[in-house]
């Protein structure tokens, strides 16, 4: 019977990873198979099914396992709690086997405990499935582009399951008791008080009360004697400036008969005027000035003249090479590199210290992936993994897992490679030996 289909994608979009200088991918069918002779069945039923097509860019991804398929997101709360505890038993024996084949003494055992430690690694939660309720992961062994292998492989989904933060309700107060108008008068359609309650001031009010007489010895009691008692009447104060207002009033009419104008004194006589002349000025006797005789010319300063703008140099339209690399400016903006897809012979500017001649180097690159060869000295051929990427400023870089094996059982340094699109955009490229040898490389297209 058919598997279900799972998910589907460009190999592109994704970064492999990997252990032992090897991709999980290109080894993921012999991967399941070493783990079902192992009696892993667990382990495998979590791992979907990866089948490539005809051209090698893209890949399907099937189920293990037959029944109804749930995405992560679309299954509930209980579902993806439960599948959560399931994968986590399941990695802590991926862990254990991996450990133990990485002390064996075998290089193919080590080589399979290496690669395993690596293939649960998936680029997020959306390429989990719940089918019947179990986990199945697509595209593992893979991250996403310019990412690495995260160091807790579930940390995506243990994210997804963070409940979100109630909401808080907030009870409204009290209503406050709303405060009573306050009532105000524009006009008064009566006194405000009332004409008996009227408090009258006199002006005895305005003197202070005398002070106490101060006590003295008591005197012998004489009899009084019939005298006419005169009772002392207060003057308020308000009549004072009155009154002297009617003193003044009657006071100066008898003054004006005194002020006669033959009592004024006699006015002094005025000085008489002197005149003050003025002190004689002294003339100013004319300065000898000598003037030339023929009339002033005005001469115009010599100014430089601006040296003439440079003429702008011819654009020169260089056709591309059909041989030539070219990172296309919409695949690198999308992270692709389909550019590369192919076999490329690099010319690199240094010299064999043998044949005196540049090393012959070529790089098949399929999806980020392939080998270099090498040729150097007296036909010595050296082979070594490569793998490539964007980073996120646009560059290209092809490095190596290790020194090249050569035939003569030598190893053979390696460069790791780095490209921008130049003119054109066409590839330069550099090649870093270390951190004080740089190359320049040049890409072009070879046969296959």
């Amino acid at each position: 019977m058919a598997k279900t289909l799972l998910r589907s994608g460009n190999l592109d979009d994704f970064q492999a990873v990997g252990g032992g200088g090897q991709a999980v991918f290109e080894s993921a069918l012999q991967i399941r198979e070493a783990l079902r002779l192992r009696k892993q069945q667990a382990i495998v039923d979590c791992l979907a099914i990866p089948q490539v097509n005809d051209s090698g860019d893209r890949v399907d991804w099937y189920s293990p396992i037959e029944g109804s398929v749930t995405s992560w997101k679309a299954a509930d709360e209980d579902d993806r709690f439960r599948a959560l505890r399931y994968l986590e038993n399941t990695l802590a024996s991926v862990e254990s086997l991996s450990k133990k084949c990485l002390q064996s003494p075998k290089t193919a055992q080590q080589l399979f405990g290496s690669l395993l430690s690596k293939a649960f690694q998936f680029p997020g939660e959306n390429f989990l499935f719940l089918v019947e309720g179990k986990p199945v992961i697509s595209f593992w062994g893979f991250v996403n582009l310019n990412e690495n292998a995260r160091d807790d492989v579930l940390d995506c989904l243990r994210e997804s399951l963070i409940p979100e933060p109630a909401p808080v309700v907030i009870e409204d107060p009290e209503p406050e008791p709303e405060p009573e108008p306050i009532i105000t008068f524009e006009q008064a359609d009566e006194p405000l008080i009332a004409p008996s309650t009227v408090v009258r001031i006199t002006p005895e009010d305005l003197y202070e009360p005398e002070p106490a007489p101060v006590a003295t010895q008591p005197q012998p009691a004489q009899e009084p004697t019939p005298t006419t008692v005169v009772k002392k009447r207060r003057i308020p104060l308000w009549t004072l400036p009155v009154a002297a207002v009617i003193v003044a009033a009657i006071a100066a009419p008898l003054l004006w008969p005194k002020q006669a104008p033959s009592a004024q004194p006699a006015p002094a006589p005025m000085p008489a005027p002197v005149e003050i002349a003025p002190k004689p000025i002294k003339a100013v006797e004319p300065l000898a000035m000598k003037l030339p005789l023929h009339q002033a010319e005005v001469v115009a300063s010599k100014e430089k003249e601006p040296a003439p703008a440079p003429a702008p140099a011819p654009v020169v339209i260089v056709a591309i090479p059909k041989d030539a690399m070219v990172m296309e400016g919409q695949q690198v903006k999308a992270g692709s590199t389909r550019f590369l897809n192919g076999t490329w012979r690099a010319i690199l500017d240094v010299k064999d210290p043998v044949t005196g001649k540049p090393p012959s180097l070529r790089y098949q690159i399929q999806n980020n992936k392939g080998f270099a060869r090498v040729v150097h000295g007296d036909n010595i051929v050296c082979r070594a993994e490569i793998f490539s990427g964007l980073h996120s400023n646009g560059e290209l870089m092809i490095k190596s897992r290790g020194n090249a094996r050569c035939t003569d059982g030598s190893r053979y340094p390696m460069p790791e490679v780095s490209c921008k699109a130049g003119t054109s955009d066409i590839a330069e490229c550099r090649a870093h030996y270390d951190a004080n040898t740089v190359v320049p490389l040049t890409f072009k297209k070879a046969g296959a």
